[in-house]
Parts: structure tokens; C-alpha cells; sequence
């Protein structure tokens, strides 16, 4: 028996599977310690159900992902809104040093997927899909990528990615912590801020004309986006779609401030959320399970051993790099939560290392605005020059 499902269908499917991951996060500690999306928890069950009926011949399910691409896009331009230089100026030398670690780590991280890729006789873009694909650009990012190794021949791309990342955001939450510890052990640093590290809950006002503004600036800045892609075409190199989008939204973002235009940051952040959470429940309903089996024992002992190399790089270059003393330790511990999993992985590794050790405003100030910016912005380049060189 054959399911096929139309475009409305296919969307409301999607709706559900994110209600499910939603509702399923809130009853169990674990997803909400280690900040599983709810659509990834949702898709999977979903992807496992489709599975168990392909795999028992009792059913199939083809389903209309028209509205997933744009999703996504929409999504990667709203992700161009957060690259403000004008923010990062404010980071100073600090944040350069910090920007040029993390952009060099992005290279490190596809260099170990690749190479160990290699006696495990996988392909060498399954590498990249374990490495900066997934570690330092998370599920978003594998969902979004994987379509592209897949074209170029890596089978199960989409579904190492998303796997890889999944399992990133664990290792990002439990590696922090320990070599934060470690670090301000060795060389006893002592908190010296004295400013709370805690987040100030804001309340934010919808009003009907400035939302509906927004939206029409994000669909501006992914028109624009798309003409971007066109001339990064020119480069001779594939670049995906979206990061033609992704230009878009920071090319705006920088006119307003240099104009010094007031965008509403937080309905843009609500739409390229909502996109986001839409995109990765149509994306992870039909992950390739079977693949995932396959390759489970190999992705396990490259992804162990990419969080190892994520430890030693924060322990002995990003703590260096950004001044030996406790706001670098608890960076460090930052950086393995975004080199690993997201930002919020990396907020939480910091404020656990605060709360126990004091107050550290420079690394909560400077980590998460730098790594957003430069990550957002290199990665999707590493990443295509990477896919160019080994195809």
C-alpha cells in the first residue's frame, strides 16, 4: 500500500511530528538537558514508523516536500540577520583571536571526519557530513547540506548529517564542563567580573504592521540572497542554494546598522525559528534509517574522536588564544558546546562553569557573538570548498 501525501498534507504531517517532538521534550529531562530539538525528536519516531513499513513491505509513504527548501532557505536568511559587524566590533582584538580559532577548528573538524573516513572505506564526503557540517553547524546544517553529498554520491548524507549532529549536541553539553574544571585547576584562576551572568528575560510586543514588515524583509533579503548564489555560481564552485540566502540577510542586516536602522531582531529570530523548526520535522520524517544502521559503528568512533580533538583544541589553543586566565577557561568550555552541538550548548557549559566559579561577563559577552558571526558566515564556504576538493 502506497500513502501519498499532498503539500498541505505533507505540511500538516510536519505540524504533528513537531507537536509530538514538543510535547515528548517536555515530559523527559534528558532532551530538555542536552537541548534536543523537538523536531528531531518528533522525525525520528516519524522516519522510524516509515521504516518499520518499508522494511515489512506493509506500507510506503510519498510525501510532497515542495515547501522544504523554502523553509530552509528562509530559515539560512533570517541566520544572515545575526551577522552584524558592528556587534562584533564591540568584541575587540579578543574576538579576533577567538573568530580565527574557530574558522581554523572549522577546517580541522573536516580534515578528522575525512581522514578517518578512509580506513573505514567510506566515502570522504561522509566525513565532512561528521564534521563542521554537523559538529560546529548542527542539525539545520546536515539536514541542509545532505542533499548535496547525496548528489555528488554520498548515500545517507542527509541522514549522517542530521545523526551526527544529534549526537553533537550531547558531546557538546559533557565536554565543556570537564576542561573548563581542569583548566582553572591547573592554573588556579579566580573570577574577577562582577557582572550576573544570568539572561535578562525581555518582553517583546507583537504589533500586527511590524511583524508583517518583518516578514517582507526577510522574503527582501532572500529575493536579494538569491541573485548572491547566482554570482557565487560564477566561483566555479557548488555552492548550495541558501548560502546565497544566508548573504542576503547579513547584507541587509549591515545596511540597517550602518544606516542606523532599528530591525526588530526578535520577530526576525521568530520567523527564521519557525522556518527552522518546520524545515528540520519535514527533513527527519523520511531519514534513510536503514543507512544509519550501517554506518552506526563508524560514525560512532569518528564522532568520539571528534569530540576529543574539540577538547584538546579548547584546552590548548582557544585557552591560549584568548588571555590564560578564567574568562578563557570558561570560553574554552563555550567552545566545545558550539564546536560540538549550538549556541545554547555552548551558553549552558558557560553558565555552569559561572555558577559554580563566579562571574565571567567577557566570555559571555564575546563567545557567543563571535562564533555565531564567523561560524555562520565561514562555515557554509569551508564547507563547499571541501565538498569541490574531494567529489
Amino acid at each position: 500500500m502506497t500513502i501519498q501525501l499532498d503539500l498541505i498534507q505533507t505540511t500538516g504531517i510536519a505540524v504533528l511530528v513537531y507537536m509530538l517532538g514538543r510535547w515528548i521534550k517536555s515530559k523527559v529531562t534528558f532532551f530538555q538537558k542536552y537541548f534536543i530539538p523537538a523536531p528531531v525528536i518528533g522525525g525520528l519516531i516519524c522516519s522510524i514508523i516509515i521504516f518499520i513499513g518499508v522494511q515489512t513491505g506493509a506500507y510506503t509513504i510519498e510525501m510532497t516536500n515542495t515547501l522544504q527548501d523554502f523553509f530552509m532557505n528562509i530559515f539560512f536568511t533570517g541566520t544572515g540577520f545575526t551577522c552584524s559587524f558592528a556587534v562584533l566590533r564591540k568584541s575587540g582584538k579578543l574576538g579576533v583571536k577567538l573568530a580565527i580559532g574557530a574558522v581554523l577548528f572549522l577546517v580541522v573538524q573536516n580534515l578528522v571526519g575525512i581522514i578517518l573516513c578512509k580506513p573505514f572505506g567510506l566515502n570522504p564526503l561522509l566525513g565532512i557530513a561528521m564534521g563542521s557540517i554537523s559538529m560546529s553547524g548542527g542539525v539545520g546544517s546536515g539536514a541542509s547540506f545532505g542533499p548535496t553529498l547525496e548528489a555528488l554520491g554520498a548515500e545517507g548524507g542527509t541522514t549522517v548529517g542530521v545523526a551526527a549532529a544529534t549526537f553533537g549536541l550531547l558531546l557538546g553539553s559533557i565536554t565543556g564542563g570537564p576542561v573548563a574544571e581542569r583548566l582553572i585547576k591547573k592554573y588556579n584562576l579566580v573570577s574577577t567580573g562582577k557582572e550576573s551572568a544570568k539572561e535578562e528575560k525581555e518582553t517583546h510586543l507583537l504589533k500586527q504592521n511590524d511583524f508583517f514588515n518583518s516578514v517582507l524583509l526577510i522574503l527582501l533579503a532572500a529575493f536579494i540572497g538569491s541573485y548572491i548564489s547566482k554570482l557565487l555560481k560564477l566561483t566555479g564552485l557548488n555552492f548550495p542554494y541558501y548560502v546565497g540566502c544566508l548573504f542576503g540577510g547579513a547584507l541587509i542586516r549591515n545596511i540597517a546598522d550602518a544606516k542606523g536602522i532599528d530591525l526588530r531582531m526578535y520577530e526576525i529570530d521568530t520567523i527564521s525559528n519557525t522556518a527552522l523548526n518546520l524545515f528540520l520535522s519535514m527533513a527527519l520524517m523520511s531519514l534513510n534509517i536503514a543507512k544509519l544502521i550501517s554506518l552506526a559503528g563508524p560514525m560512532i568512533v569518528i564522532l568520539l574522536a571528534q569530540a576529543v580533538v574539540m577538547m584538546l583544541w579548547a584546552y590548548f589553543v582557544t585557552f591560549r588564544t584568548t588571555g590564560k586566565d578564567y574568562d578563557a577557561a570558561v570560553m574554552a568550555a563555550g567552545h566545545c558546546g558550539v564546536g560540538l552541538g549550538q549556541t545554547p550548548n555552548a551558553v549552558a557549559n558557560m553558565a555552569a562553569v559561572i555558577d559554580r566559579n563566579g562571574p565571567a561577563p567577557t566570555a559571555w559577552f564575546v563567545l557567543p557573538v563571535v562564533t555565531v558571526i564567523f561560524i555562520n558566515i565561514m562555515n557554509p564556504i569551508i564547507i563547499t570548498t571541501f565538498i569541490n576538493l574531494v567529489k
